[in-house]
């Protein structure tokens, strides 16, 4: 295959072509895997990867199935020619090109739920456990003779949906290339769903697009799904503007890294020591502020996401101006030849049900923590603290409402290695705490925390109040 023919080749059968079957006597076969089920036991095995997903378009491949195959004549696949529309085929893009020429093998909406279920028993029996169905948008398009677009959407995602909870634990799906209505609307039980285009690892202009598309699509998916950031490389120009996305986005993270080829400084910013990640608690969504203004090519703002940790919120602010689509060239290009510094603000407001985190005794004052400066600054309640930022840099601030402790005002930020420092921290609080008679007694900071490494607390002295740190006892 090509990154041409793929796009028009069609499936001959469920199950796996000849690179996932070795002869014995092969030599590679020796040691390695000999098919899919070997494939996965090492990868779980001897990689101590928890899930393995396989991949494959809602209608099989690319270009469908091949309605006279053995293993598919049974689906009663027919081929058929998608009618585009002319604002659609005006894209220079090899794949609708393909898919026009040479028309789609669409399985019967009768047949369905048993192609499905045929795939995934298969790739359940061999320890996957679930899918990524891609290309689901293009079901629109091949309505004809079946009851037309919505029709064939409530079949096939019905069917989908149901073969998944027969044959995957944990609702085991992910939606991509899925954001036409009947898609969305016809969905009842897939949870996540990919929110933007694919990650263009080398198209330099879709970056901050990339960022930007999945932020404010999140205003509307996030509503009832789980939106996707896609994958990214750790190992690349904007990994730690991706890296950082991710961090606010509340969502999965994965990387597309060949082998051997990972920048872990990035890494171990995202994903602690035994695998897991400090996941915001909410899909990560633009601002107040940012919702009508353009983030990409006005030229004067910033793009800001707010999300939700356990006891504190946390805000990234990116510079993703200067590129956009371009209705004359038709791809993704840089609009501003030279890169800026931007200025923008960022308060406590900017993050929805701050206060409900901080609790009812709170007075709106927070701890800002700054994860690339490391500053941490005493925001008063209503004030703003200014970010400059270049194209393609970003910032994420931790915000911590912070707590009295007798004269002492403090809060717990997190883990300062983290780009979403304060995920680490699942509670905290403040008491008195009683001492034998004629000694003082003292405020504690109890505070829980997830992952290792250096942790950061605010405390605020009163000018004047003498106060001594002992180390040894973590005392103030």
């Amino acid at each position: 295959l090509t990154p041409e023919t793929q796009h028009f080749s069609r499936l001959v059968d469920v199950k796996p072509n000849e690179k996932f079957h070795c002869d014995e006597e092969e030599e590679s076969c020796v040691d390695g895997p000999r098919n899919l089920k070997d494939l996965v036991t090492s990868a779980k095995g001897d990689f101590g990867l928890k899930y393995v997903y396989v991949w494959h378009a809602l209608m099989g491949y690319w270009g469908g199935v091949n309605p006279t195959a053995a293993s598919t004549q049974k689906f009663l696949a027919a081929v058929k020619y998608p009618d585009f529309s002319p604002s659609v085929l005006d894209k220079p893009d090899t794949v609708l090109d393909l898919i026009t020429k040479h028309g789609l093998g669409v399985i019967d909406p009768s047949k369905i739920h048993e192609f499905y279920d045929e795939m995934h028993s298969y790739l359940a029996s061999c320890g996957v456990d679930g899918v990524k169905v891609d290309v689901q948008s293009i079901l629109e398009l091949v309505g004809g003779g079946h009851g037309g677009r919505v029709e064939i959407a409530r079949a096939y995602h019905t069917a989908l949906e149901a073969s998944v909870a027969k044959n995957f634990k944990e609702n085991g799906v992910i939606a991509c290339m899925s954001h036409n209505t009947d898609s969305i609307y016809m969905t009842q039980q897939t949870a996540v769903v990919r929110a933007s285009d694919d990650f263009w690892p080398n198209d330099p202009a879709s970056h901050t697009i990339h960022l930007l598309a999945v932020a404010y699509n999140s205003m509307f998916l996030g509503e009832f799904m789980q939106p996707d950031w896609d994958m990214f490389h750790s190992l690349h120009p904007a990994a730690a503007f991706h890296a950082a996305a991710r961090a606010v986005g509340g969502c999965p993270v994965y990387v597309s890294d060949k082998p051997g080829q990972h920048n872990f400084e990035v890494l171990r910013k995202l994903v602690l020591y035994d695998g897991s990640i400090l996941r915001a608690k909410l899909p990560g969504r633009p601002t107040r502020d940012c919702l009508f203004v353009d983030t990409a090519r006005d030229g004067q703002s910033l793009l800001k996401v707010w999300n939700s940790n356990s006891c504190n919120g946390v805000l990234g602010a990116f510079n993703c101006q200067g590129a956009g689509w371009c209705e004359d060239t038709r791809k993704y290009r840089f609009h501003e030849s030279e890169t800026k510094e931007l200025a923008g603000t960022i308060s406590a407001s900017d993050i929805e049900g701050l206060a409900g985190l901080a609790g009812a005794d709170w007075e709106g004052d927070v701890a800002i923590y700054s994860h690339n400066s490391g500053e941490l600054v005493h925001l008063p309640k209503g004030a703003s603290l200014i970010v400059v930022l270049n194209r393609l840099e970003f910032e994420i601030f931790t915000a911590s409402p912070i707590q009295r402790a007798g004269q002492v005002e403090c809060a717990a930020i997190g883990l300062a290695g983290m780009y979403n420092s304060g995920g680490a921290v699942l509670s905290t609080s403040t008491h008195k705490k009683a001492l034998p008679a004629h000694s003082n007694a003292f405020y504690c900071l109890s505070t829980s925390v997830k992952g290792s490494g250096m942790f950061i607390v605010c405390f605020i002295v009163p000018s004047g109040l003498p106060y001594q740190w002992r180390e040894d006892t973590v005392q103030l």
